[in-house]
């Protein structure tokens, strides 16, 4: 305690001062408030009062105060200047409780001029100053509990207020139903479903496909596209943590599950023995928005353009850094917005290749994303989004390698790298190995073959959405969406593949020894879709109806990011798709869906797909 303040506070008051005693605990928050009041309820009674009330109990009310000074709730300063007046009053209190009742006094004599032994100075504290402290006081105890949370007794603390936890858990059951016929056609050949589709992505993720057929007589590997699968059970479960860290910037991170690496799905198939299931890190990222119109995000991050799953799945996420802009043209109903991303697809390794001394320049694969749209608010009914994309996708086509003597002892190939990541179906592929025979057994020369694209890609994404209202209070909202590669060119791609059988796939229905005449393909992709009711069902009772048709013709798009469920994924497939929802509670619905699909070009596959699942989001 500065001592000096109280000497000008209430001289002599400390030789009188009752012993102090112990030092107790500190108060508990909780209490704070309750304390305060307590005093400036003595500091009002003192000022306002014409007979003092019995004296308090001056060790108690030291205690107090002393307690909310040790506690921070009062200022250094302030809470001694309320100390001394409290002893000081006390002091007096206690005085004219000894004169009420001792005896009868003589009688009175003048007024003595002078301090005599046992008199008591009581300092005069004006209203104004009272009130500058009990206003300085209320306002600091308040500022403490409002950020410390302890006001209200059921109030969290105030960061848990910038935390945010978010999800949604998914249980599906699956079936897919093949066109498998057993009995040939009149011209020989197999009915129903194509029962050579190899599966080009399994080539890729092993050590290459011989091609010689002296050397190799096994099949590659190859899709079913004849037995059904039924009664699928799947799962889906995803977990976020968002951080708002201010008004301007916030960080998240997503779990999610799935079976393997693929960005496209993040469902998980259930059995396998009963093992554990596994878990991805889905999403990591960081935002800033730097005014109310301009964000930029970065990390690994959902999408950030308008489109449909025809083009993205919707369950893709996007690596690297986008920046979105947001803006309302005023007293017009319309916002104009764009989208511009840098998306790395891959890297390719430092290592590269590994069993050689010499590496290969760095080659990297990106997509750069540009988007400008406009939302326009009609009326409280009618409300039309349009949006026109260009994707470039750069280093993702596939190229022929040098002449590569891998019977000599080399392990790779100088273009292995072009061979995609991931891949679904669909796409143009050509073989990336340009391999050298053994001069002294070129009949028996082993030809493992990697694959890659055979187009490039820049493709044009235009979506046009309108909502409005029908029989008066009915949603019914329509989708199209038009995709188009400006960078197809058959030419080119027979070019690039180079060799004379280069071009693996997309040939016609019945060639046993495909020619370039009978190579078929193709630039563009559509989809309609209407959703009549509520499109994402939320509270108990909502509900829903959708009918849709796709067209994706083989090189309209990459096939590895649209949604893998629409004829096993990827491109070349076209048909029918029909749903239904409806909310049993809050956040919590049922989903029926059938899809129906054929390929466009080549060897007839045909898939049919019932998906009947429970959701729900928190």
């Amino acid at each position: 305690m500065n001592r000096s303040v109280f000497h000008q506070c209430a001289p002599g008051a400390l030789s009188r001062r009752a012993p102090r005693a112990a030092s107790t605990p500190p108060l508990n928050r909780r209490l704070h408030a309750i304390a305060v009041a307590s005093v400036l309820a003595l500091m009002t009674a003192s000022a306002a009062a014409q007979t003092p009330p019995a004296a308090p109990q001056e060790s108690a009310m030291v205690r107090l105060i002393r307690g909310l000074i040790q506690s921070g709730a009062l200022s250094k300063d302030v809470g001694e200047a309320l100390l001394a007046q409290a002893q000081t009053e006390a002091m007096a209190l206690q005085k004219l409780e000894h004169q009420a009742t001792a005896p009868a006094a003589a009688p009175a004599q003048a007024p003595a001029t002078a301090p005599q032994p046992g008199d008591v100075r009581v300092p005069y504290i004006s209203q104004t100053v009272r009130d500058e402290i009990r206003n300085e006081l209320k306002g600091e105890v308040l500022a403490q509990a409002k950020a410390e949370g302890w006001a209200a007794p059921n109030e969290a603390p105030e960061w848990t207020k910038r935390i945010h936890i978010e999800g949604d858990v998914r249980v599906r059951s699956e079936s897919r139903f093949f066109d498998g016929g057993t009995t040939l056609n009149p011209d020989g050949t197999m009915p129903g479903n194509s029962n050579i589709e190899v599966d080009w992505g399994a080539i890729n993720k092993g050590s290459g496909y011989d091609v010689n057929q002296n050397t190799n007589l096994q099949l590659p590997p190859l899709i079913n596209t004849r037995q059904d699968r039924r009664n699928l059970l799947r799962v889906r479960a995803r977990l976020g943590v968002l951080a708002d860290l201010s008004e301007n910037t916030q960080v998240g991170v997503r779990l999610a599950s799935g079976s393997d690496d693929s960005p496209v799905s993040t469902t998980q198939t259930l059995g396998g023995g009963l093992d554990k299931k596994n878990l991805w890190l889905d999403q990591v990222y960081a935002s800033y928005r730097f005014n109310d119109w301009l964000k930029v995000i970065g990390g690994r991050f959902g999408n950030p353009f308008m489109s449909t799953d025809m083009v993205f799945s919707g369950d893709l996420n996007f690596d690297g850094v986008a920046a979105r802009v947001d803006r309302p043209l005023e007293g017009t109903g319309v916002s104009v917005f764009g989208t511009l991303g840098f998306i790395p697809l891959e890297y390719l390794s430092d290592s590269f290749p590994s069993q050689e001394q010499n590496k290969e320049p760095s080659h990297d694969k990106w997509l750069l994303g540009a988007q400008v749209g406009a939302n326009w608010k009609i009326d409280d009914g009618n409300r039309v989004i349009g949006a026109a994309a260009f994707y470039d996708y750069s280093n993702i086509s596939g190229r022929l390698s040098d002449p590569c003597s891998l019977y000599s002892g080399a392990t790779s190939c100088n273009t292995d790298w072009t061979r995609p990541a991931f891949m679904q179906r669909g796409n143009t592929l050509m073989m990336l190995r340009n391999i050298a025979l053994n001069p002294l057994d070129p009949a028996n020369t082993p030809m493992p073959q990697y694959v890659g694209l055979a187009s490039k890609f820049q493709v044009l994404d235009l979506n046009l959405r309108w909502d409005t209202k029908v029989m008066g209070k009915y949603g019914l909202r329509l989708d199209l969406n038009y995709a188009r590669n400006l960078a197809y060119d058959e030419d080119e791609m027979f070019r690039r593949a180079g060799l004379a059988d280069g071009i693996v796939n997309n040939y016609g229905k019945t060639a046993s020894n495909p020619t370039r005449a009978d190579f078929r393909s193709g630039p563009n992709a559509y989809m309609i879709q209407a959703t009549f009711g509520n499109p994402t069902p939320s509270a108990r009772g909502d509900w829903n109806l959708l009918a849709g048709y796709k067209r994706i013709e083989p090189d309209a798009l990459p096939d590895a990011y649209n949604d893998s469920s629409f004829h096993g994924g990827g491109t070349n497939a076209r048909g029918y798709f029909l749903g239904a929802s409806y909310a049993v509670d809050k956040n919590a619905w049922f989903t029926g869906r059938w899809l129906g699909t054929k390929e466009v070009y080549g060897p007839p596959v045909s898939i049919d797909t019932l998906q009947v699942e429970f959701n729900a989001r928190f």
